[in-house]
């Protein structure tokens, strides 16, 4: 389905020197007719097959690498130059509180903007969230891939230093430290999983557009997406809400100006937003991100299903894909088994129970009650690691 590659955007060249940039950008961000637009889908109504892409953006150019793979393209979504607007001061959501009914989206791009900042390093720059007021910031791996030391432009503008604490590729998530204390720090959704279908706002820096916010829904749970090559899969939040070169590592939000995830990837035939994005859920990134913190090697619990909620009937996680040499197969799982509870405490959701698998220690033996052609089970499961 999707691939990451390196932290910058490299493969199709379609260059956007900031220095010299093309005439569309400089007569206000309107491409002509044919001219950076995203490809769209074929007659036939389905997309061009393409290989996977990891976008990457390299100094002050944008390039699209397309990795040769079956499916679509996946591309990371990295940019390189910095310019933007400048955001507006702190305000609430970053405690938590609801955004209003009328202006939603407004309403947590205000609130938020202020911790979401642009990485930029040697090879081009890519978005952050604030997420500690000692000045730790969630970012993509890639983002930062191969450096140790960046720069971090605060949402007023002004510059500080940052050091890369750690980084961890099966993941992608890695962690900043701004040389700076007492930043505004986003509210994360760790007690809150997301449901599809709900307000999804992305902040981050497309194309170096520091401070853009896009908007959209959930558009899937649990997406497995290949990483790494295809040498790894990250189980992904998919969403519409507008994703492109630049904006990785950057903030997808709900409605209340809380993050449910680090954006990360796109799926793209052309090398920009089609209306498939992914982003790394908040629960994995934190939890990988303490462990970089305190210099131990990640650990995320893992089980090795993929589902949906059923259409119909009780609450629970609709198994529709089971991956084989993974802990699920080893417990006998089966497509179509519906887990309701996980220790004895109820599943309502997909979400709900990849939530609960992540945070699980390793090597854990965990109790599933599951429902299988309408007789009840209990499965025994040992959680795998990542």
């Amino acid at each position: 389905m999707s691939t990451h590659d390196q932290d910058t955007d490299t493969s199709t060249h379609s260059l956007y020197n900031s220095e010299d940039p093309p005439e569309w950008m400089r007569q206000g961000l309107r491409p002509p007719q044919g001219h950076g637009s995203p490809r769209t889908q074929g007659s036939g109504g389905s997309e061009r097959p393409g290989s996977t892409t990891r976008l990457r953006r390299a100094a002050t150019l944008l390039a699209v690498l397309l990795v040769a793979g079956a499916g679509y393209g996946v591309g990371q979504a990295v940019d390189g130059d910095p310019a933007g607007p400048q955001s507006r001061p702190q305000a609430e959501a970053s405690e938590g509180e609801p955004a209003t009914d009328a202006e939603p989206v407004s309403e947590v791009a205000r609130a938020l903007s202020p911790s979401v900042v642009q990485i930029e390093t040697e090879g081009g720059l890519g978005s952050g969230v604030i997420y500690d007021e000692d000045g730790l910031i969630l970012t993509a791996a890639h983002v930062v891939e191969g450096v140790e030391d960046v720069t971090v432009r605060l949402a007023d503008g002004r510059r500080v230093g940052g050091k890369v604490i750690g980084r961890d590729q099966a993941t992608d998530v890695a962690v900043v430290r701004a040389a700076r204390k007492d930043l505004p720090v986003a509210t994360l959704a760790l007690d809150r999983p997301p449901q599809v279908g709900q307000l999804a706002i992305a902040i981050g820096s497309p194309f170096g557009l520091e401070g853009s916010v896009t908007s959209g829904v959930v558009s899937a749970l649990e997406r497995l997406v290949p990483i790494n090559d295809g040498t790894a899969t990250a189980s992904m939040i998919q969403t519409d809400a507008s994703i492109n070169p630049g904006n990785s590592g950057g903030a997808l939000a709900d409605r209340d100006g809380r993050v449910i995830g680090i954006n990360d990837l796109i799926r793209t035939s052309s090398g920009v937003n089609s209306g498939v994005g992914f982003a790394i859920p908040i629960d994995i990134a934190a939890s990988v991100a303490d462990s970089l913190v305190k210099g131990a090697k990640p650990r995320i619990g893992f089980l090795g299903v993929s589902g949906t909620e059923p259409s119909s009937g009780p609450a629970g996680a609709l198994v529709t894909e089971v991956l084989s040499n993974t802990p699920a197969e080893a417990a006998g799982l089966r497509r179509g088994d519906l887990i309701t509870a996980l220790d004895g405490r109820p599943i309502e959701d997909m979400g709900a129970l990849a939530g609960r698998v992540r945070v699980t220690q390793p090597g854990t033996t965990v109790t599933l009650d599951i429902t299988r052609q309408g007789k009840k089970l209990r499965v025994d499961v040992r959680i795998g690691g990542r």
